[in-house]
């Protein structure tokens, strides 16, 4: 508003006579810094912002155009309405018309060389990026020629403008943002792109007819051809537009091949990554329909999925599941080998065969077995209504979809394996610590004895049991059992061992009566094929007695102090369950002993003494007497930690067979 009052002051002046109170200098002055404050405005509003879609940075182009060029039009509906009469030749009001059309296209031209940045930087190199500020800071530096004027140096102007124009050529070859347009987008930039040179090419229209008009009547300190700023401008703008237009023409006729291909890239890379976002093998099968229809064109699709035990399972696309009754029925009754069944008799052309089906919209058909290790697990066929619709090029294209929908299905299938083991995994680590939590955490200790415990499972759970109760203040009763097999079913069994003892304990019966009661108990939830081992013992601390009886479990080792000798007890007994009458009792037999200070007795399972060397050979009773007699004036919890050291040094390896569990007494 300053420039173009400074200049309507200064042509008003002149034109009635009047002293000048401005001089010519102050209007290109104030246009210079009009131009700087909206370059200023357009490079903080286009150039910062997020958005990089071409086709919405043109529409900035064609909106700010659409904008100017109404406006335009507005003062030259103005002009036309005015006719002939005196304002219509008032120098001050032409002046008035032509400055604001100046403002507008400067406007115009400002916003636009923004957006070409855009658009020329996109995917910068250095080099690039460098010739880019040199070219925008040599149009800054115009404006200083267009303020002050400098006729001695008109020879400089013309090198540098010179200069201006080969790096506005070579920045206009930079436009590698048009392969990045689809088909629609390509022909949408072309038209935005030909009303922005319409634009241009109005306004310079426009102001040279205006300018010619004025300036025949005025100085020419406000002339837009001599303004080096506005002039480079408008020819980098034509030059890159021109550019931008004959490039997109030239990529349309590829555009659709090159989307094709990035389709089918695309749909490839969805029917791969489907086995890491898809939860069931259906929704492969989905996205291999899917995706084979879209890249070849084809009018209908189906997926056959074989069924062992029942009809085969389809997946179609715009196809019902008669017609393909109908299309199978019309292959099989022509005696049509090598479509449908793949089988080695194929057939050289395979689009024919639909023409003689009547009632049919479709006459070209190709499938491709989905296989699955070498199995084949399912078909893909696919439909066009035109004879000869596939070519080679899409046989091969679909073959490579198949073949990725069988891997993608093998992977599923081992992905889901692998998921299920870690469940499984999971689910033994959580039995394992709910079985540690059955096995005490603390043994009955007493001023007579001190007890210590060992329990290692072969698998993550194991049917090893042991526990101590104490009956009353004279008498604990002590038990280990061993329950047959391993893993999840043994540490089932052992947990109702450990309910029986816990119930049965309470109520102070003898050895012999615990185990019947036991057997009676445990014969009514264990199943036919399994059993338990166990040694049962109460120690009276008051008689000093120990009284114990056996149901199948390995013999127990007593070691006398007394006579420095280790010893087994042989008593006989069976393993619970075994027997599930009343005759169980006849297989019990009860035995007890004295203890004195310095005796042990080692409880343990059959995983002890049958560990095995590389060798074959077991640890045996006899490797466990010697250790237990060379450590037996050691305290209990060295003799138990020396004991696993030699059994483990014995196997050679941590990895173990059977469960490992002892349980070892010493009388003080």
């Amino acid at each position: 508003m300053g420039m173009v009052l400074a200049a309507l002051s200064i042509i008003f002046s002149k034109s009635s006579g009047l002293e000048q109170s401005l001089g010519d200098e102050v209007p290109p002055i104030l246009l210079s810094l009009f131009i700087l404050s909206l370059f200023t405005f357009y490079k903080y509003r286009i150039e910062k912002a997020e958005s990089i879609n071409f086709v919405d940075l043109l529409w900035k182009v064609f909106v700010t155009g659409l904008i100017a060029t109404i406006v335009s039009l507005f003062f030259q509906l103005i002009m036309n309405m005015l006719g002939n009469t005196k304002l219509a030749q008032n120098l001050v009001f032409l002046n008035f018309i032509y400055l604001s059309n100046l403002g507008l296209v400067s406007a115009f031209l400002i916003s636009t060389f923004i957006v070409w940045k855009r658009l020329i930087l996109y995917q910068k190199s250095r080099f690039l990026l460098t010739t880019w500020k040199v070219f925008e800071y040599a149009l800054l530096v115009s404006l200083v020629f267009n303020a002050m004027p400098l006729p001695s140096i008109d020879n400089l102007q013309r090198i540098y403008v010179g200069i201006m124009v080969f790096i506005g050529l070579f920045l206009s070859a930079n436009l590698k943002w048009v392969a990045y347009l689809n088909f629609k987008q390509k022909w949408k930039s072309i038209l935005l792109i030909a009303l922005a040179m319409f634009y241009l090419g109005y306004f310079s229209f426009t102001l040279f007819s205006s300018t010619v008009e004025i300036s025949e009547q005025t100085t020419d300190f406000l002339d837009f051809r001599s303004n080096i700023f506005i002039l480079a401008l408008m020819g980098f703008i034509f030059t890159y537009a021109l550019f931008s237009l004959l490039v997109l023409l030239f990529n349309l006729p590829t555009s659709s091949v090159f989307e094709q291909k990035l389709e089918e890239v695309v749909n490839f890379q969805k029917l791969s990554q489907s086995i890491q976002t898809e939860q069931n093998e259906e929704r492969v099968y989905e996205i291999l329909l899917e995706s084979s229809s879209n890249t070849v064109f084809a009018d209908a699709a189906w997926v056959e999925v074989s069924n062992t035990h029942a009809s085969p399972t389809f997946y179609t696309y715009k196809i019902k599941t008669e017609e393909i009754e109908r299309i199978k029925s019309h292959l099989s009754a022509n005696n049509i080998k090598g479509i449908l069944d793949q089988g080695s008799d194929k057939t050289k052309n395979l689009n024919k065969f639909l023409s003689t089906l009547k009632g049919s919209a479709y006459r070209s058909i190709i499938a491709f077995p989905i296989k699955v290790k070498g199995k084949q697990e399912a078909t893909i066929a696919l439909l066009k209504d035109v004879s000869d619709g596939f070519n080679k090029e899409n046989t091969k294209i679909i073959g490579t979809f198949a073949n990725q929908a069988g891997i993608s299905i093998e992977n599923f299938r081992l992905l889901s394996e692998a998921l299920q083991n870690e469940r499984y995994k999971e689910e033994l680590k959580i039995a394992k610590r709910v079985q540690n939590s059955l096995l005490p955490a603390e043994l009955e200790q007493d001023k007579d004895f001190t007890m210590v415990a060992f329990s290692e499972a072969a698998d993550e759970v194991g049917g090893d049991y042991y526990d101590s109760f104490r009956i009353n203040d004279n008498k604990v009763a002590l038990i280990i059992s061993d329950v047959s097999g391993k893993g999840t079913s043994a540490a089932f069994h052992m947990s109702q061992m450990k309910g029986v003892f816990h119930s049965l304990s309470q109520h102070d019966l003898s050895p012999k009566e615990f185990l019947v009661s036991a057997n009676n108990a445990l014969s009514q939830c264990l199943d036919k094929a399994s059993f338990i081992t166990t040694s049962y013992f109460v120690v009276d601390t008051k008689q000093k007695v120990v009284e114990f009886s056996r149901a199948g479990h390995c013999p127990t080792l007593f070691y006398k102090k007394a006579d420095d000798e280790v010893t087994y007890f042989q008593n006989k007994g069976l393993g619970l369950g075994i027997l599930r009458n009343n005759g169980f009792e006849n297989y019990i037999q009860v035995n007890s002993f004295r203890y004195r200070q310095g005796d042990l007795i080692v409880l343990y399972t059959d995983g002890i003494t049958e560990a095995k060397n590389n060798k074959s050979e077991e640890f045996g009773y006899d490797r466990l007497q010697k250790v237990i007699k060379r450590m037996s004036q050691a305290p209990v919890d060295e003799i138990q930690r020396e004991l696993i050291q030699e059994l483990y040094a014995f196997t050679g390896t941590e990895s173990i067979d059977d469960d490992y569990t002892t349980l070892i007494v010493k009388f003080n």
